[in-house]
C-alpha cells in the first residue's frame, strides 16, 4: 500500500495538468472599428478679379556707348575716371594735335593758291560766273582781238585791198585764240572741281583736329576707362565705357497668352532685393512684336525714373503690371490643393460623404486661395484638412468650424 499511493498521486497530477493545457483560452476584448476620416471642408467659390501681370527680369541702361579714339596719338590729358558723371559735350580725354595742325596749315596753303588762281579771296568766295575768271577773261581777250582782226582782214582782201597771206594769218590766229579760250574753260573748270575737293579734303583735316579732342555724346555716367596719359593711340581704340540710367530700362518676359493685356504705357510697379521696403514706378515703354518659340514668352520693356541714379543696370528686378482686363474665376483655399507625384489634386466631398479626387489645374495664385482653372465647379465642397488620408470613395465625416493651424 505504501508503494501505490505515490503513483496514484503522480497520476493525478498529471491529469490536472493535461486538463488546464486542453482547456479552450477565453477570447481577449473585441478591437474597436475604425469609423469615417473627421475633415473640415470649404465650398468652390467665384471671384471678380482684375486681372495683372508678375514677372522678374533685369536692368539695362538707357543708353551704353564705347566711346573710342578716331585718330591715332599719344594721350596728352585725360578727365574722367570710373563712376564721373559727365555731361553732354563735357571734354573727356585729348590727344595731342600736333599733326594734325600741321596737316590743316598744308591743305589751307593749297587751297588758297586755287582760289587765288580764280581771283577769290577766301573758301567762302564763290565764282557765279566761270566766264569772270581771270584766266578765261584773258583768253576771251584774246580770242575778240584775233576775230575783230580776222574780220578786217576778210574785209579788206574781198574789197582786194589786202593780200592773202594776211587773211590767212588772220584765220590761223582765230582759230588758235579760239581753241585757246575753249581749253581755258576746260582748265578753270577743273580748277573748280580741285577746289571742291581741296575744301572736303580740308573739312576732313580740320574734323581729325577736333577729334584730338574726346568729349560725351551724351550725359552719362563713366562704367569704364581704358584711357591712360602718355599711352600712343589708335583710330577706334576704346578709350571709355558710359552709361545713361536715368531712366533705366527693365525688361522681363511675358507669357504668350498674356499678350491682349499688356499695351504701351502701362503702369510697372518695381521692387529690388537692394531696396526691397521701396516701389518704383514706370512705365512699358517698348512691347516686343515677336514670342520666343522655346519659351513662349515675349519682352516687355519698362521705362523706370532714376533720378537719384540708386538703380544699378543688371540689377535683378520684380514688376508688377496691372491690367484692365477683369475675370469671373473659381477659386478655393490654398489647403484645398495637394501636389501628388507631379500633379495637383483636390479631394471633393461628394452628397454621400465620400470623396472623389480631381485633379486640377491652377491659374493664378493670391495669399490665401487658389484660382482653379480646371477640375473643379462652382458649389462644390472640397476638404481642406487630412488630404494626405483621403483616395477615392473614402468615407469622411465633415467637422465643423474653419480649420486649425495644425490640421
Amino acid at each position: 500500500m505504501r508503494i501505490i499511493r505515490p503513483i496514484a498521486s503522480l497520476i493525478l497530477a498529471f491529469s490536472l495538468l493535461f486538463t488546464i493545457a486542453c482547456k479552450p483560452k477565453q477570447a481577449g476584448p473585441a478591437k474597436k472599428e475604425t469609423g469615417p476620416a473627421s475633415v473640415r471642408v470649404a465650398k468652390v467659390s467665384t471671384r471678380t478679379i482684375q486681372r495683372s501681370v508678375d514677372g522678374v527680369g533685369t536692368l539695362f541702361p538707357f543708353d551704353e556707348a564705347i566711346i573710342s579714339a578716331e585718330v591715332e596719338g599719344p594721350l596728352q590729358q585725360v578727365t574722367a575716371d570710373l563712376g564721373d558723371s559727365v555731361k553732354e559735350g563735357q571734354i573727356l580725354a585729348r590727344i595731342s594735335d600736333e599733326e594734325q595742325r600741321y596737316l590743316v596749315a598744308q591743305q589751307e596753303a593749297q587751297l588758297r593758291s586755287s582760289l587765288e588762281r580764280l581771283g577769290l579771296r577766301d573758301e567762302k568766295d564763290r565764282l557765279k560766273d566761270i566766264r569772270e575768271a581771270p584766266d578765261v577773261r584773258r583768253a576771251r581777250a584774246d580770242l575778240f582781238d584775233a576775230e575783230t582782226r580776222y574780220k578786217r582782214v576778210t574785209e579788206l582782201v574781198d574789197q582786194g585791198i589786202g593780200p592773202k597771206s594776211d587773211l590767212e594769218q588772220a584765220q590761223a590766229r582765230f582759230q588758235s585764240a579760239q581753241a585757246a579760250y575753249d581749253q581755258t574753260l576746260n582748265q578753270t573748270r577743273n580748277l573748280l572741281q580741285e577746289i571742291e575737293r581741296f575744301k572736303a579734303s580740308l573739312d576732313l583735316q580740320r574734323k581729325k583736329l577736333r577729334d584730338t579732342t574726346i568729349r560725351a555724346p551724351f550725359a552719362a555716367l563713366v562704367k569704364d576707362r581704358q584711357a591712360v596719359v602718355g599711352a600712343y593711340v589708335r583710330a577706334n581704340s576704346p578709350l571709355f565705357t558710359l552709361v545713361k540710367i536715368d531712366p533705366i530700362r527693365l525688361r522681363i518676359e511675358v507669357p504668350e497668352r498674356m499678350t491682349p493685356w499688356i499695351k504701351i504705357g502701362q503702369a510697372v510697379d518695381v521692387t529690388v532685393e537692394a531696396f526691397a521696403e521701396r516701389t518704383f514706378t514706370g512705365k512699358v515703354w517698348r512691347i516686343s512684336p515677336t514670342v520666343d518659340p522655346t519659351k513662349r514668352t515675349f519682352i516687355v520693356e519698362a521705362l523706370i525714373q532714376n533720378p537719384n541714379q540708386i538703380l544699378k543696370p543688371g540689377s535683378y528686378a520684380r514688376a508688377h503690371l496691372g491690367t484692365d482686363k477683369t475675370d469671373t474665376i473659381l477659386v478655393v483655399p490654398n489647403r484645398a490643393v495637394l501636389y501628388v507625384l507631379g500633379s495637383n489634386k483636390s479631394y471633393v466631398v461628394k452628397p454621400d460623404s465620400t470623396i472623389d479626387v480631381r485633379e486640377v489645374k491652377i491659374g493664378d495664385r493670391f495669399p490665401t486661395e487658389y484660382e482653379i482653372a480646371d477640375g473643379l465647379n462652382e458649389g462644390e465642397t472640397v476638404a481642406v484638412t487630412g488630404l494626405s488620408r483621403l483616395d477615392v470613395g473614402a468615407k469622411v465625416k465633415v467637422q465643423a468650424g474653419e480649420p486649425k493651424s495644425d490640421e
